[in-house]
């Protein structure tokens, strides 16, 4: 029976085919099983990747949405020097995804949308969604929450600080060990104009160029009320992109779109 999880997975096959004679959107959560610091599990992106997905699709009334098995071992490598790190290639990464879309396709599925806790993934994602787009005929969505930084992390807390730290001590903090928990901010960031993660000109790192813990941030200030924000945001930002993705044609725009004036030549220019 169609539970209000909407887990597709636990589906019969009878359900399953039902699913497909509509319009639905499946909801990938992706993550990765990484190391996160001495304080923080190795499932930590998995875990809120699957818990803002879970929670988006439950509440997003009105739309076909179901949610998929996670993505967890994925494109981390860059933290390979550090125990507990499970990876595949880009390579791999890419072309699984890739089959995903054909069997999603002949699932009856014409829209998917993956919600990316794991920064490593994120470029390769945006490839696949235009691979997808091309290969499959799929619509294809992706969100990737932006990184928070806390107020010790000199706009750098990418990984295991205080955003993250603080989401798992809101959804799993018998996983957490505050105790052990140390601030490891690239401080020799801090002086460059031009170079940075967000900066106009990316680099590229491998974890331990930056820590030797496997922690890029200061988790030492996390809390778990910042963390259910955190996480209420994901969650509602999902669910806002979720009604718009369910309708969207990019000549038309999402729902409420009113394209009268761009049709009349008033539009921006």
């Amino acid at each position: 029976m169609i539970g209000p999880a909407r887990r597709y997975a636990d589906l019969s096959t009878v359900e399953a085919a039902r699913v497909g004679r509509g319009d639905p959107v499946a909801v990938i959560p992706a993550g990765a099983i990484e190391p996160h610091g001495p304080h923080l599990p190795l499932a930590t992106d998995l875990i809120v990747a699957e818990e803002v997905a879970a929670r988006a699709v439950a509440a997003a009334a009105g739309v076909d949405a179901w949610l998929m098995p996670a993505l967890g071992y994925t494109k981390s490598d860059e933290h390979s020097s550090f125990p507990g790190a499970m990876w595949i290639t880009a390579d791999t990464l890419l072309a699984q995804v890739r089959e995903l879309g054909s069997a999603l396709r002949a699932s009856g599925f014409g829209r998917v949308l993956f919600v990316n806790c794991h920064g490593g993934n994120s470029a390769l994602l945006e490839v696949a969604l235009r691979e997808l787009r091309r290969r499959s005929g799929l619509r294809t969505f992706l969100y990737a929450g932006r990184a928070v930084p806390g107020p010790t992390e000199l706009g750098m807390g990418i990984h295991a600080g205080w955003a993250e730290t603080s989401m798992m001590l809101h959804l799993r903090p018998d996983l957490v060990d505050m105790s052990v928990a140390e601030a490891r901010v690239p401080t020799g960031l801090a002086g460059c104009q031009h170079i940075g993660f967000t900066g106009p000109v990316k680099f590229g790192w491998l974890a331990d160029d930056l820590s030797d813990t496997g922690v890029i941030g200061d988790p030492t200030g996390a809390d778990p009320d910042t963390g259910a924000r955190l996480v209420a945001d994901h969650v509602d930002t999902v669910v806002g992109a979720l009604a718009e993705i369910a309708v969207f044609d990019p000549a038309r725009g999402g729902p409420g779109a009113d394209l009268s004036a761009v049709a009349a030549g008033g539009g921006a220019r």
